[in-house]
């Protein structure tokens, strides 16, 4: 994974890591990563978006809480 680059310095997003079609997401207080799939439940446009923010390394914690909060992957 990906140390997330936290520009505005208060981020709970620690890393991440990006596929094809997901993104990984290791929030700080969790041990576990969260999947978002572009071909399950967060689709396409918000992974993509999250992903340009992830690279960014700012407002990605924020758009997964207003935009995207449940709809990781689920086992």
């Amino acid at each position: 994974m990906k140390r997330y680059a936290n520009r505005a310095g208060d981020s709970g997003v620690e890393a991440y890591r990006i596929t094809a079609t997901s993104i990984f997401v290791k929030f700080r207080n969790r041990e576990q990563a969260y999947e978002y799939s572009s071909l399950g439940r967060a689709g396409t446009r918000k992974v993509a978006c999250m992903k340009q923010l992830a690279a960014a390394g700012k407002g990605l914690s924020t758009y997964i809480s207003q935009h995207a909060h449940d709809d990781y992957e689920r086992d």
